[in-house]
């Protein structure tokens, strides 16, 4: 078993809330969990069938009760998004769901849908009746080899069971789903890019508006969701919306899952109430760093980063709060920088990385982040570097956030921006002396 698998159940000690306990990754990590057997011995499909036997408007309203937001980073109210799909006009509707986790730090929806692939299934299908939808497009990352087979497994036997198709568990609602493996494109987590990719087009970003709900696949009305935001729709509609908005904090309500990874004693994947802090997470779930610690980017590497200080660490993990702080709850994808890590080498691994996953469209993703950045970055590490340079570095990823037709310019701009302000005394280290604050001389010699 896995180390992030492993950890999965742990909750915290310094603070626990009791309303709370595992419900998502309840059964991840249990042999045999993904199977429908296994799934329906232990109650599968009956939020489902409880669902489909409501009007799809009281569903959404249960939805909009809970305080749901979306899990895949941007953390919009799902029942509120649900409403956006327009009056149903007989045309084809569609919910997607977004398992491309291509997020660096991020790793949750994998583990779910490794081991737990029916409670996708069924939060898809109460989505699917919520929009009045009858088609499920589940688009799973390209290199997800071990979930997309348990997912395609799990789709066919829950075809073969009447749970799935024309008379979905016997209700007399039509739901099904269409797999779609992805071919390993971080571009394509952007869910304009994400359906055209579907539609078989090179995986640009749209435009927007329109959005999705008045035209998305195939131009028709759609809803577009992350794999644990669907998951929890199922327990909401068993357990109840008050359950699920008892825990967390007024503005950031239920259960979240937090990937901790980086210069930690125990790394690994955590549900957890939303509200807890920076420093229960990494010191009750995470064991505590490994070696002295500087900084953390607290919801995956799009995310500016934060200072190991007293200030950051007692920050409760809610929307508001890390957005006033300058960052974003994101994913959840908590990574923890050692204090002997050069930050500019960390920067420019990340930069690279958007540099490499840029689908070249736009102009100041194309030329600034993934051309000039990654050149400035290498000038600096290989000893070539002026403090003009970092002048220059810091103007360009302001310059360039804003200014693309999706976030992923933004996403490369935000962390190094943050890390610059922040950790300044590096970069210039760097371009006086011509080697890192915080690497041995040899490693950058020129």
């Amino acid at each position: 078993m896995s180390e992030a698998v492993a950890n999965a159940p742990q909750t915290i000690t310094s603070r626990q809330d009791p309303r709370f306990e595992v419900t998502l990754y309840k059964h991840v990590g249990v042999e045999n969990a993904h199977t429908l057997d296994y799934y329906l011995q232990h109650g599968g499909y009956e939020n489902a069938k409880k669902a489909l036997s409501m009007q799809p408007t009281e569903v959404v309203d249960l939805v909009k009760a809970s305080g749901l937001r979306g899990r895949g980073g941007a953390g919009f109210p799902t029942g509120l998004k649900w409403s956006f799909m327009p009056p149903n006009d007989g045309r084809q509707r569609y919910v997607v769901c977004n398992a491309d986790e291509s997020e660096p730090g991020s790793c949750k929806d994998r583990y779910l849908m490794e081991d737990d692939p029916h409670q996708l299934i069924e939060g898809m299908m109460i989505a699917g009746h919520a929009i009045e939808a009858t088609k499920g497009v589940l688009y799973i990352r390209g290199e997800y080899h071990h979930a997309y087979e348990r997912l395609n497994q799990a789709i066919e036997d829950a075809r073969a069971r009447g749970i799935l198709g024309d008379n979905a568990l016997g209700t007399g609602v039509a739901f099904d789903l269409i797999l779609h493996r992805g071919a390993g494109a971080y571009i394509c987590g952007e869910e304009t890019a994400l359906m055209n990719s579907f539609e078989g087009l090179r995986a640009n970003p749209r435009l927007k508006p329109p959005f999705p709900a008045q035209a998305g696949v195939y131009g028709k009305p759609t809803t577009i969701n992350n794999v644990t935001s669907l998951a929890s729709v199922v327990h909401i509609i068993g357990k109840g919306p008050e359950w699920f908005a008892s825990m967390g904090t007024e503005d950031s309500k239920g259960i979240h899952h937090l990937q901790i990874s980086g210069g930690v004693n125990k790394p690994g994947v955590f549900e957890v109430p939303m509200g807890i802090t920076y420093r229960e997470a990494i010191y009750d779930l995470a064991g505590g760093p490994s070696t002295p610690a500087k900084a953390f980017i607290p919801g995956g590497t799009s995310c500016p980063l934060f200072p190991f200080d007293d200030e950051h660490l007692d920050l409760p993990m809610e929307y508001a709060s890390v957005a006033k702080a300058g960052s974003m709850l994101g994913t959840g994808g908590l990574i923890v920088i050692p204090e002997d890590q050069c930050i500019v080498d960390a920067m420019y691994n990340l930069t690279r990385f958007y540099a490499h996953e840029s689908c070249g469209k736009c102009t100041p993703c194309r030329e600034g982040i993934s051309t000039w950045l990654p050149m400035m970055f290498r000038k600096l590490l290989e000893g070539h570097g002026t403090p003009e340079d970092v002048t220059l570095m810091e103007d360009m990823v302001k310059n360039s956030r804003g200014t693309a037709f999706c976030p992923l310019a933004d996403a490369c701009a935000w962390p190094v921006q943050t890390s610059i302000e922040r950790f300044r005394d590096e970069y210039e280290h760097l371009a006086h002396h011509g080697t890192p604050k915080h690497a041995p001389k040899s490693r950058w010699s020129a």
